[in-house]
């Protein structure tokens, strides 16, 4: 396919589709079902259909990302949802931090994880180590 071919089809699918800046889910679904047909084809796709579906595919993640992304999270924080999903308290952390002391001023943000406090964490916890960074 020659390159004008190749811009005219691309044209024709950008008409067709009218791709924009998401802001709403509905919008967000409706490029979905787009992105979702033209990967139906795969390795049928055309220059102009890869095209798109990358145009569709940033569009798709932008929204997604301001509105379903993960906001960062202090190593505490990330504790505290461990151990809110595992139905644990202060006291059964006792292995990792020794004393009630030292995990009462982990947990209340006086006091910072150590290395020692990360690896039995992420070994409890069957997480990586990097979430407590």
């Amino acid at each position: 396919m020659s390159a004008t071919a190749a811009r005219s089809e691309y044209a024709s699918l950008l008409t067709s589709t009218l791709p924009t800046v998401v802001r709403s889910q509905a919008e967000n679904e409706r490029l979905i079902a787009m992105l979702e047909e033209l990967d139906r084809k795969g390795s049928r796709m055309s220059a102009a259909e890869r095209r798109m579906a990358e145009l569709l595919t940033l569009l798709i993640e932008d929204f997604e990302e301001k509105h379903y992304g993960l906001k960062a999270a202090s190593p505490i924080e990330v504790l505290c949802e461990l151990m809110l999903a595992n139905s644990l308290k202060q006291k059964d952390l006792l292995d990792i931090f020794g004393t009630p002391s030292i995990a009462s001023e982990v947990l209340s943000g006086k006091r910072r994880l150590n290395t020692e406090h990360i690896r039995k964490l992420s070994r409890r916890f069957r997480v990586s180590p990097e979430i407590f960074f």
